[in-house]
């Protein structure tokens, strides 16, 4: 007879889920007992760093993943980039281990008292299986419930004792025979009328969300753009995905983060298609109106509570990417001209190594098939010198929590074997999750890890002066070495204070395999992003 285990890995096989990240405790051993020759365990030395590993993953594969947490603990260590996984919906299954059932009564040590509590809101489902035998057919809902529209994490708590029970063997054939398959699409007669309020409208603008890349909506976009000569802007600073080429003419830049801001950038049009992800997601608030009078809004969203809160404009609930696809049938071309391209800031030459001047460096040195993950917000919007020309190239932390960039490109590169991964890595937001090289180096990933040391929490300061509060404690970061602190985790590394040694780390890092760290020193300066 199979056990508990021995089924549930069998439901996570058909799924393809046979890629697990965690850090094991001792209520997960008889999960991982025997563990399949056909499975691989990636191991991060922290839970937040493994979901946000599993994160990447999920993300640049398109598939659900497993992580294993350990009790209450490893659940709270991982919360912070729990809530990153919820805001970019990520697709991902987590395990966490219970203490055994006959312990549960006297709360034993090590037993979570209210598992399917601890992680709301940030997940989709949450749910403790109700019997040893229940822990499949458990598994194989939460997997249908990450990877149905709108997807997310869900969570799962299972006691240590249920595995090496006797699965239900009579009904185990119906949980790895079916599927669920469909992905909900918008009203036909929704897409032709918003087709017809572009034709109609004297300037409109397509505004593009992360869902369009999720979704693979990155060509569909373009074609739209392209036949309606329609400006596009990305919806915001903080959108975890990018889904239009940053160096087509079409590209007019992103919008900013206050009220104001975006008011002021969306005042010239008369008209915003606002498609695949929420609608006007501020980060700061200004009073006056949301938008121009007389301008309307029409947005395409797979997600119904994003449809829900918009705070403006009418909203159709389906797949982006298909909705996209079928507007570029139905636009009228020629009606329009097509828009100027963006001007591109453009730095001095010199020796100083300032923040254009390293974005300079990495436009001219990239490799051409390259994925960026991202988590460095004192370069501002950086993709507008370098290019993101390539759909699923592009990653950041939904929520902008920090601990995220510098792991998830551990499971990017693992899910893009063939790309080499640069990370762009504030010095603030490395501390978080920098035992995250440590697996980079134990896989030894194709990954250039270039942390962008300027000494002080920038966005926070650029933030503090927007809101008349200049004089702030705790802002700046003097003396960290990550250089030596790479070395010690098994990532060769190299401090450079110069455009040239630069593109020197750059060129070496960029044509070695395995991981590199490259520590580059930087002027302090403003980000700009909420001026």
């Amino acid at each position: 007879m199979a056990t508990v285990r021995e089924a549930s890995y069998e439901v996570l096989r058909v799924h393809g889920m046979t890629t697990f990240f965690g850090n094991p405790g001792s209520n997960e051993l008889p999960f991982l007992q025997d563990f399949p020759a056909d499975f691989r365990y990636i191991l991060a030395l922290h839970e937040g760093a493994g979901l946000a590993m599993a994160d990447g993953y999920a993300q640049a594969t398109g598939n659900p993943v497993l992580v294993n947490l350990h009790s209450a603990a490893g659940v709270g260590q991982a919360m912070g980039n729990l809530v990153n996984s919820y805001m970019a919906g990520t697709p991902l299954v987590i395990i966490s281990g219970q203490q055994s059932r006959q312990l549960l009564t006297s709360q034993g040590m090590l037993a979570n008292p209210d598992p399917t509590t601890l992680p709301k809101p940030h997940v989709k489902w949450s749910f403790e299986a109700p019997s040893p035998q229940s822990v499949p057919a458990v598994l194989a809902r939460a997997i249908a419930c990450a990877t149905s529209a709108p997807t997310g994490p869900v969570y799962v708590s299972v006691p240590l004792s249920d595995w090496q029970e006797t699965a239900d063997s009579d009904n185990q054939p119906y949980l790895v025979a079916r599927t669920i398959q469909g992905r909900p699409v918008a009203p036909a007669a929704a897409v032709q009328r918003l087709a017809q309020r572009l034709n109609a409208a004297r300037n409109p603008v397509l505004v593009l969300g992360p869902d369009v890349d999720v979704c693979g909506g990155w060509d569909a976009a373009v074609a739209l753009a392209e036949r309606a000569a329609l400006p596009v802007l990305l919806g915001s600073f903080e959108y975890s995905r990018i889904g239009f080429p940053t160096d087509h003419p079409c590209y007019q830049g992103t919008l900013g983060l206050s009220v104001e801001q975006i008011h002021e950038q969306l005042a010239p049009y008369d008209f915003i298609a606002w498609i695949g992800g929420a609608v006007l997601p501020y980060h700061a608030w200004t009073p006056g109106p949301y938008l121009k009078p007389g301008t309307e809004l029409v947005s395409v969203t797979a997600d119904p509570d994003h449809a829900a809160r918009s705070p403006v404009g009418d909203a159709i609930v389906g797949d982006p990417a298909d909705a996209l696809a079928r507007l570029a049938t139905l636009v009228e071309s020629g009606k329009r001209r097509a828009p100027q391209p963006l001007s591109r800031p453009s730095g001095q030459p010199g020796s100083a190594l300032t923040n254009t001047r390293l974005k300079q460096v990495l436009a001219e040195l990239r490799p051409a098939d390259v994925s960026w993950v991202y988590e460095a917000p004192s370069l501002g919007c950086w993709w507008d010198m370098v290019p993101i020309n390539q759909p699923n190239s592009y990653f950041y932390a939904a929520a902008s929590g920090l601990g995220y960039g510098l792991p998830a490109a551990v499971g990017v590169a693992l899910a893009q074997p063939d790309r080499r991964v640069i990370a762009l890595i504030g010095d603030g937001s490395a501390n978080y999750s920098i035992t995250g090289l440590w697996s980079a180096a134990q896989q030894q990933l194709d990954i250039t890890y270039v942390i962008v040391r300027n000494g002080i929490y920038q966005v926070l300061a650029d933030f503090g002066s927007w809101l008349n509060a200049p004089e702030l404690p705790g802002l700046t970061l003097p003396g960290i070495d990550f250089v030596s602190i790479a070395q010690g985790y098994g990532v060769p590394g190299v401090a450079v204070a110069g455009p040239d040694a630069l593109a020197s780390a750059l060129k070496n890092s960029c044509t070695s395999q395995g991981p590199s760290l490259i520590q580059v020193d930087v002027v302090p300066e403003t980000s700009d992003i909420f001026s």
